[in-house]
């Protein structure tokens, strides 16, 4: 007979194993009021999250998408950082689905990424909040606000930029484009001069940008680590800041002033936590995002000869109509910059900086045939969408060309670089104006040739491995 010892040890190992395999089942099999999309679930809690993760080349669709999609159709499930998501290239879903926020979904970040940009940030509020934060920044990026204050900023900046770049034998696109819009962008907002200050803002976002886009384990030698230590270095910067201009008697009229009155208002639907995440977010978002789809504007002119010639004439020309009255760009030659215009969408058609949208299911969801839970998440992939061969012809082919004749300022079902509905990105008119400035005093004024890098993948988001180095010469 088997020992009494033996026996229970088995049940336990036999009760263990059902058990994990009742487990697995259940992952791999989700409940639902219906039929849910296909595909697999991965393994329990880890998910298909590091095939997500996996680097891949700018000019194609992600390969963790497209594989996929050729298995299971625009529409399918997964789990990536332990949660349920439904993915959806279908751009009709994906209209519906931005289009429904507030009712049938509602914007949504993983907890990690709100670790990152702060529990009060803009994107994690919905509703009336959120439309009353967006309207406080509106107050800054606005067109009224950019024509008005920011452009003789901007113009000026990228002036000097680039006429200190042609004094030095090569320059990290980059890091310099990052550099430059940081130091006008922080002064503008908050009084913030780096080099009148020990308190090095930058190095805390350097460190910040390093681990923003990395697997979230929060242990000391991981970059995300390093990336909550970056961010809670600038925190305490721009708290600082907060603090020293409550006790001024001085007003300096710029955003932090005015989102002190709103923090003093009797209603107090702002408070200081809420101002300095807004401040945080603002800052990251302007100088990271603008400084990557300029590096990736010049690697594409390098590479096509007759665009950069096209571009060049249609800024030589407004050049010319100026006269010596000015260096500085108006406001009227901006808008008339139509091939400008059409180059920047291009240039964020293949190069989208945002890698995907998320939305939580708020209540079931019936669509195209499927059921989404309530509780799940739905991804939509920008990038993914604007090399599609049914929506563009030729997708990898750069042609700024196609956008003839076509709406060149709002995004729309098949182009999302800059979101969408009521999360349309409040930067948009800055990213366009910074690049357009930026691209009329390049191609004027200077030539350039490329030393090194030039490279570029996602993982998710885009990255630079060996970076962007160039000469720059003037041309006169």
């Amino acid at each position: 007979m088997w020992d009494i010892g033996v026996i229970i040890a088995i049940v336990i190992i036999g009760f263990f194993v059902i058990s994990i395999t009742h487990w697995i089942y259940c992952w791999n099999h989700p409940k639902c009021n219906g039929k849910l999309p296909p595909g697999s679930m991965g393994l329990p809690i880890i998910g298909e999250t590091f095939h997500f993760f996996m680097p891949n080349s700018l000019y194609d669709a992600p390969p963790f998408i497209a594989k996929r999609v050729t298995r299971y159709g625009p529409i399918f499930r997964t789990s990536i950082v332990a949660q349920k998501i439904v993915v959806s290239l279908d751009p009709e879903v994906n209209h519906y689905i931005i289009q429904q926020e507030g009712k049938l979904f509602q914007c949504w970040y993983t907890e990690s990424s709100s670790e990152i940009l702060g529990q009060q940030n803009m994107m994690e509020y919905q509703g009336i909040f959120h439309k009353y934060l967006r309207n406080l920044t509106l107050n800054l990026l606005s067109p009224e606000n950019l024509k008005e204050n920011m452009l003789c900023v901007m113009d000026k900046a990228t002036q000097n930029c680039l006429c200190s770049w042609a004094l030095l034998p090569s320059v990290e696109v980059k890091q310099a484009t990052a550099n430059m819009v940081f130091e006008y962008f922080a002064k503008e907002m908050m009084g913030y001069d780096e080099s009148k200050t020990p308190k090095k803002l930058r190095d805390s976002y350097n460190a910040f940008m390093r681990g923003f886009i990395s697997f979230p384990l929060n242990i000391p030698g991981t970059a995300f680590h390093a990336c909550l230590q970056g961010r809670k270095s600038a925190i305490k910067v721009i708290r600082d800041i907060f603090n020293e201009r409550k006790l001024s008697k001085t007003k300096q009229h710029d955003f932090v002033d005015f989102l002190l009155e709103e923090v003093d208002k009797a209603d107090e639907v702002l408070d200081e936590d809420g101002a300095v995440d807004l401040i945080f977010l603002l800052l990251f978002a302007s100088h990271e995002t603008v400084s990557s789809a300029m590096t990736v504007a010049i690697n594409f002119l390098a590479e096509n000869p007759s665009v950069l010639e096209e571009l060049t004439e249609e800024h030589e020309a407004i050049a010319k109509r100026r006269g010596l009255r000015s260096l500085e760009v108006t406001w009227e030659e901006y808008k008339s910059m139509t091939f400008t215009h059409m180059f920047i969408n291009e240039t964020i058609r293949l190069a989208n900086i945002v890698p995907v949208l998320l939305r939580k299911v708020i209540k079931d969801v019936k669509i195209k045939g499927y059921t989404i839970p309530a509780g799940w998440q739905v991804m939509i992939s920008p990038p993914t969408l604007h090399v599609d061969p049914i929506r563009y012809q030729d997708p990898l082919l750069f042609n700024p060309r196609r956008w003839e004749g076509k709406e060149l300022h709002v995004g729309s079902k098949n182009f999302m670089a800059f979101g969408g509905g009521v999360r349309l990105c409040a930067g948009a008119d800055f990213a366009k104006l910074q690049m357009a400035i930026f691209l009329h005093h390049l191609v004027t004024r200077y030539r350039w040739r490329k030393i090194a890098g030039g490279d570029i993948s996602r993982r998710p988001g885009l990255v630079f491995p060996r970076g962007l180095h160039i000469q720059l010469m003037d041309k006169h």
